[in-house]
């Protein structure tokens, strides 16, 4: 038994069974909770944030953070749409704003990586930047006119299935990371950095290199989610997303990703997304207002702090110490 726990992560057992727990309760009390329709648009209002968890997840893992990924979706939709509205074709508007996303994550990473400043100030810094330039650009208002493809792909289903088109992007990009943080040097590149940067620095990782391409990965899937926002919720404005990078981070840390850096997967970064999605969608059933969920989300990021610390604890009672080792050891080999 105890060479099972020893490797099982408690975290993600946990996390299971309060998803398990949060589905049960919602199928018994809370009426059309089940509902094929009610399913397809938990999972299409969790779109953006799915997408955007992954960077940040690897972010996070090397002890950096963005929190400036919110008006990074904000401005690249207000680029999305000043494309759409001077009609360029679809294909090279999709195109230009994923660029756009990767030359603001550009401008993070090169702050970060190169300048030297922290993370969390250079983010906090062009959170405040990135949405005054759409406000700059758009002012209050929307573009609203949009080519039928992108509403279609805002709106519709994939044929035969609850799931929407909006999620697709995630569906793809998911494994990718997955691949990339778990089965290829670069992840362990990711985890060496985040464990300890000096050592990672002198065992000739390029640290900077590797930072600067996370924070324009980050800027880039930012712009796919802004695509994916704008074509939801049919409309691009400066507002979009506001208030989106609390939900990420949350998810993210609940999820076991150690905010000390070198610590963490997407699996349970993935059951903590579920979680919160479940919890949020249980809420809006309820009529419960975006306030109150905003309120429940934050006692969330906090109790996934104290989480971590319990998780640590718990694994020290129920394996032994050389087994703990073991278990280390095949981890940094999966790495």
């Amino acid at each position: 038994m105890g060479k099972l726990f020893a490797f099982i992560d408690p975290l993600d057992a946990l996390l299971a069974t309060v998803c398990i727990l949060v589905v049960v309760f919602g199928a018994l009390f809370v009426p059309n909770f089940l509902s094929e329709f009610n399913i397809s648009q938990m999972m299409a209002s969790a779109a953006e944030k799915a997408l955007i968890m992954l960077p940040m997840t690897l972010l996070i893992i090397t002890r950096e953070i963005d929190i400036s990924v919110a008006s990074i979706l904000g401005l690249t939709s207000v680029l999305f749409g000043l494309m759409i509205q001077a009609e360029l074709p679809l294909v090279l508007a999709l195109l230009l704003t994923v660029a756009c996303g990767a030359a603001l994550g550009l401008l993070n990473g090169y702050l970060v990586a190169y300048i030297g400043l922290p993370s969390l100030v250079v983010t906090l810094g062009t959170m405040a930047m990135f949405r005054g330039v759409g406000y700059i650009l758009l002012g209050t208002g929307s573009i609203n006119v949009l080519p039928d493809a992108l509403v279609d792909f805002g709106i519709n289903n994939v044929p035969g299935t609850p799931i929407p088109w909006v999620l697709t992007p995630f569906l793809v990009l998911a494994p990718i990371m997955a691949i990339v943080l778990q089965r290829m040097a670069t992840g362990r590149r990711i985890y060496a950095v985040g464990g300890n940067p000096d050592v990672a620095i002198y065992s000739g990782i390029p640290s900077r290199r590797l930072i600067t391409a996370l924070f324009i990965v980050t800027g880039a899937i930012c712009a796919i989610a802004a695509i994916v926002y704008t074509a939801r919720l049919s409309n691009a404005r400066a507002n979009n997303g506001l208030g989106m990078e609390l939900d990420v981070i949350t998810i993210v840390l609940l999820g076991g990703v150690s905010v000390f850096g070198g610590k963490g997967k997407l699996t349970g970064v993935l059951l903590a997304l579920i979680l919160i999605a479940a919890i949020r969608n249980i809420l809006a059933l309820n009529q419960i207002g975006g306030d109150i969920q905003g309120m429940v989300i934050g006692i969330l990021l906090i109790g996934s702090l104290l989480l971590g610390n319990f998780s640590t604890a718990v694994m020290s009672v129920i394996a032994p110490p050389a087994r703990r080792e073991n278990k280390v050891g095949a981890e940094i080999s999966s790495h």
